[in-house]
């Protein structure tokens, strides 16, 4: 009574089956490649991340040593032998001053060459220097310190508390690609001058 009608109850042939595969093939390249892509772009902002967080802490570090410490003397033009208190505007390459725990400490901008370093002398001169930026981390000539009050009350007319401004602008090179960075913050003396 039923008759099949085989013609109507084919399957799918060998060509379109392969035209189907390659296509999902293309679609999971192209979905495999932008996921790689994100991956890669993600690890790559987690590594800059961490840099910058760096340079953060190094900021931090320096602002909280110098906002305890007393008698600043700026470090400009390369003058280390003064030991005075000292204001400087510009040029200023360091900052040496009395820790809240005794000794001279002195963050300093020193030329490596080509760009700068930032380095910490915990005892004076006579320490030896800890490089405190990364290595990916160079600073240009317009990194500074910048002071203003530094000089006693009693011995000029300033009257104004001891403040300082830091500023740190550069390069971070990393896996073959340049980012410019520039922080900058001021910090004031906590206690009164002496």
């Amino acid at each position: 009574m039923f008759r099949i009608n085989l013609k109507n109850n084919r399957g799918f042939t060998i060509i379109e089956t392969m035209i189907a595969i390659s296509i999902f093939l293309v679609v999971v390249t192209i979905g495999m490649g932008a996921l790689l892509n994100a991956s890669a772009i993600h690890q790559k902002s987690q590594d800059m991340r961490s840099i910058m967080d760096n340079l953060s802490f190094i900021m931090e570090d320096m602002s909280r040593n110098i906002r305890t410490g007393y008698d600043y003397h700026c470090i400009d033009n390369g003058d280390i032998s003064r030991t005075d208190p000292h204001s400087c505007s510009v040029d200023g390459k360091g900052i040496s001053f009395k820790s809240a725990t005794g000794p001279q400490w002195i963050y300093q901008i020193t030329d490596n060459g080509t760009l700068f370093d930032i380095r910490k002398f915990s005892d004076g001169y006579t320490s030896n220097p800890i490089q405190l930026n990364p290595a990916e981390v160079q600073l240009t000539s317009d990194s500074g310190f910048w002071i203003t009050g530094a000089e006693s009350p009693s011995s000029s007319s300033d009257t104004q508390q001891p403040f300082v401004t830091i500023r740190l602008v550069g390069v971070i090179t990393y896996k073959g690609a340049d980012t410019p960075f520039s922080l900058q913050t001021s910090v004031s003396q906590r206690q009164l001058d002496r």
